[in-house]
């Protein structure tokens, strides 16, 4: 045979099989541009002077990695639908004189066209886009915006060697399945279809035990840290159940429409259930997997976008003031009252000498410590995890009455022994004392509604107990005086100065850097915070998220649609003769339509609903998993999870037209020709 033969025969494939290659050939082109662009940022100078480049890049490396894990999996699930199309072609070939290593070269020809014509618009359009994306990136994270086109040959080089895999490994499983196929199965591997399988009970009750274990895993679980240690487990149970029901309980629910009579005998109903039931159990594989991507395009573009938009709110959670510092006061600390005043003395006369104001003042003291909060007693935890049961675990601030009094404006008194109680974040503690680790039983005399440092107790994963008393001192002492099993005392002292400013971002920076250098020149035990210099660090994390979940998002939604767009063409090519058949005893294209309509509402809108459901029960889980980032803000949450499934419906809804439309041409089309 001539050299030109074989790539002439594959270009002819590629060509006659348009329908089925042109959407595969841009999901590779996409794919490859998305690869490229998340290297290209993972490497991209411009983020390096940013004091947040060091988060954002680690997560769109770790991006890239699962990014490359998708892509495999995913392109070798759709590749599979192109195999199973061309079995009949190269059955004929076969059949027609040609070896399997002749059709071996055709395949090596064909995967080096598709490979080359997708690696190359992949690049092509990762480096046009490449600047886009960047210009996006530095605009999430308010940076200035630097113009200059840039190339990375690491990029280019991570994402050709990662495709290049990717499309070889495709290549040996299609020789494989070429391999073991015979020519008649190859030339009748369309006629084939599958068995009607029967009702699996064990496998639908499994799935739907696993499935209800899931959802109480994610509405049970109230801690932050149990939520994201259960998380991924929550995500693969979901995974298994949703195969094991929509595989076992599609078929179940396809046995029942055919019991029902006034449902099962109708022409569109009949034709409809007759097919999904004859070959449900791919059906239902597939159906399980748009349901799975559906879910993930929700959880993500919905926890993603929360985060960036609560990002301001998540740090004034973690930072209520604009310089905020926290100083560890020795209790033998005969000048610890000096030193407090000199630190507040030297910051007024700092902002004052940067020509501004401060307002909102905070100054108080407390002794901070975890405790394990069990009948009325507080006990002292030198460790996260040697409690038995981690929700009874709770930071406690013991706070003076006098700056309680100061802070809020109140002129409240106490005896010794009582206290006033302030619950914080996640705190549902009812009793009418608390027994303080190796000190007295303070009686809670009133329970008062905030305190004027309340928003950072938010930002903690752990339920928050202050306790403010007249006696602070007496109250403090057996607790300052508990150590652990290594001597290192249990509580710490401290003292808590913050205020906020009339000042631009950078002059904010300038006056924490001078306090905070001021601060350590002295020898002081002090951790000095400023918003203004953390909203970078903050915006690099929440941003490279955000940045991250529309990517995958994308990815997500054009793989469900690549999925869906199989599932019907290829559906269509299997019932297009028995729907010749039925044309030819009388049934109209009216008729016709209907099954259709019938049989893909039946089934389309199932993986929605569901992976609806899904996002419920997840709803709570994933709330306290984004408290871990200090996202506190239960309404925009609901919001925006809302708002990102309704419009996501919508899009499900016109992708579901656009789906049937393509059926119903194959099945009412002309008979294919080779």
């Amino acid at each position: 045979m001539k050299i030109g033969f074989y790539p002439k025969l594959a270009w002819m494939g590629i060509r006659r099989n348009s329908q089925l290659y042109t959407p595969y050939l841009l999901t590779c082109i996409g794919m490859v541009t998305m690869s490229y662009i998340v290297s290209f940022l993972a490497n991209s100078p411009l983020l390096d002077p940013l004091s947040g480049s060091s988060v954002m890049k680690e997560f769109l490396r770790i991006g890239f990695v699962v990014f490359s894990v998708f892509a495999l999996i995913f392109l070798f699930y759709t590749n599979s639908f192109l195999i199973r199309r061309r079995k009949k072609e190269l059955g004929l070939y076969n059949i027609l004189g040609m070896g399997k290593k002749h059709l071996a070269l055709v395949l090596l020809w064909e995967a080096a066209m598709m490979g080359a014509i997708s690696l190359a618009g992949g690049v092509f359009c990762g480096i046009t886009l490449s600047k886009f994306s960047e210009l996006v990136l530095m605009n999430l994270l308010k940076e200035d915006i630097d113009f200059t086109l840039r190339l990375s040959g690491t990029a280019i080089t991570q994402t050709l060697g990662l495709f290049a895999v990717i499309f070889g490994l495709i290549f040996l499983n299609t020789l494989r399945q070429l391999h073991v196929t015979s020519p008649v199965a190859l030339l009748h591997s369309e006629d084939f279809g599958e068995k009607p399988p029967k009702t699996n009970w064990p496998m639908a009750l499994a799935g739907a035990l696993l499935l209800a274990a899931a959802y109480w895993i994610a509405v049970s679980i109230q801690d932050p840290v149990s939520a994201i240690l259960w998380f991924m487990i929550a995500v693969i149970m979901v995974i298994i159940a949703t195969y094991l029901l929509f595989i076992a309980g599609s078929v179940a629910i396809c046995r029942i429409l055919q019991k029902n009579k006034r449902y099962y005998y109708k022409t569109n109903h009949f034709v409809s259930v007759s097919s999904m039931i004859y070959r449900m159990r791919r059906n239902g594989a597939g159906l399980a997997s748009i349901c799975i991507l559906c879910t993930m395009v929700l959880v993500t573009l919905s926890s993603t976008t929360c985060l960036y938009l609560g990002a301001e709110d998540s740090l004034r959670q973690s930072y209520p003031r604009n310089i905020y510092l926290d100083l560890s006061v020795e209790r033998d600390q005969e000048d610890a009252v000096t030193i407090q005043q000199q630190i507040q003395q030297y910051a007024q006369k700092v902002v004052e000498q940067a020509g501004t104001n401060l307002f909102n003042e905070l100054s108080y003291s407390a002794v901070s410590y975890r405790g394990k909060l069990e009948n009325g007693e507080l006990t002292l935890q030198n460790s996260l995890y040697n409690s038995a049961d981690y929700n009874q675990l709770y930071d406690v601030m013991v706070v003076p009455l006098e700056d309680y009094n100061r802070l809020m404006g109140t002129q409240e008194t106490l005896e010794p022994g009582q206290a006033l109680l302030y619950l914080g974040k996640d705190s549902n503690y009812t009793g009418e004392s608390i027994q303080l680790e190796d000190g007295e039983s303070l009686q809670i005399v009133k329970k008062v509604d905030g305190f004027a440092d309340y928003q950072m107790d938010r930002a903690l994963m752990r339920p928050v107990i202050y306790l403010f008393v007249e006696d602070f001192d007496a109250v403090t002492e057996p607790m300052l005086s508990v150590l652990d099993e290594n001597g290192a005392p249990m509580t710490d002292l401290h003292w808590y100065y913050g205020f906020d400013l009339e000042a631009s971002e950078q002059q904010q920076i300038g006056i924490y850097q001078q306090i905070q250098d001021w601060v350590l020149e002295n020898g002081y035990s002090a951790k000095c915070q400023s918003v203004a210099e953390e909203r970078s660090v903050f915006y690099g994390l929440y941003g490279g998220l955000f940045f991250l979940g529309i990517l995958f998002g994308i990815v997500f939604i054009f793989a469900a649609v690549l999925i869906i767009y199989y599932k019907q063409v290829s559906e269509g090519y299997e019932d297009r003769a028995r729907f010749e058949i039925l044309r030819k005893v009388g049934m109209t294209g009216r008729e016709i339509r209907q099954s259709i309509n019938s049989q893909v509402l039946t089934v389309f809108f199932l993986p929605l609903l569901t992976a609806g459901v899904h996002l419920g029960f997840a709803f709570p889980l994933i709330y306290k998993v984004l408290s871990v980032f200090g996202l506190i803000n239960l309404s925009l949450l609901l919001a925006v999870t809302v708002g990102c499934y309704l419009i996501f419906a919508l899009f499900y809804i016109l992708v579901y037209r656009i789906t049937s439309g393509s059926y119903y041409k194959i099945v009412s089309g002309p008979k294919e020709t080779l």
